[in-house]
């Protein structure tokens, strides 16, 4: 059965919002030129108050190893996503501090090439952007792999016909720059009943 995972948590309306209807995942965004972006200590007081049937997702960019290491000694996320232009020596020291790693992928007119990770995520070139990317690139199996890139409730069956592991959703959840609950409970429906 495909997961979905809501992105770009900020608020603890948000996390209200996450807990009453519960993804697989939420994300928090540490990457500091984001819109998105949360700083360590708030995204502590929201995994606080997050259902903890719900894995928190850590997205970084380029990131200090020592960064990682010391949100994920804080408690506050399940997984690592690499959101940058990490390398599989970065992925393979990552990988050191014992949680999984989602390597993330801006797919533009082809698949690039794919290092060993946990899970990849394919998203489009600008991501958060609400933008897709042209899913007929995709040519292997996705049953390691994070689909993101403009899913919303319009096109949230379309992506799950392609069987990922896990649907990425972000601005697709937001009105205004917010995430929306009846966007979130309607997207998650269409996950998980079809």
């Amino acid at each position: 059965m495909c997961k979905i995972k809501i992105c770009g948590l900020k608020t603890l309306d948000d996390i209200d919002i996450v807990n009453q209807y519960l993804p697989d995942y939420i994300g928090f965004n540490f990457v500091a030129a984001s819109k998105r972006a949360i700083e360590p200590e708030q995204a502590k007081r929201l995994r606080l108050a997050l259902n903890p049937k719900i894995k928190a997702v850590g997205v970084f960019q380029n990131a200090e190893t020592a960064k990682i290491r010391e949100i994920r000694e804080a408690g506050v996320i399940d997984l690592i996503q690499l959101h940058g232009e990490e390398d599989q020596d970065y992925i393979d020291e990552i990988k050191k501090l014992g949680l999984p790693v989602i390597k993330a992928y801006k797919i533009k007119d082809n698949i690039p090439k794919i290092l060993k990770s946990n899970y990849i995520l394919l998203d489009s070139r600008q991501g958060g952007s609400g933008t897709s990317f042209d899913w007929k690139l995709i040519n292997f199996d996705l049953n390691k792999t994070f689909l993101a890139g403009g899913i919303n409730i319009d096109n949230i069956r379309q992506a799950k016909k392609l069987k990922p592991y896990c649907v990425d959703i972000c601005s697709g959840a937001e009105t205004n720059d917010k995430k929306d609950i009846t966007k979130i409970k309607q997207l998650i429906k269409a996950v998980r009943n079809g």
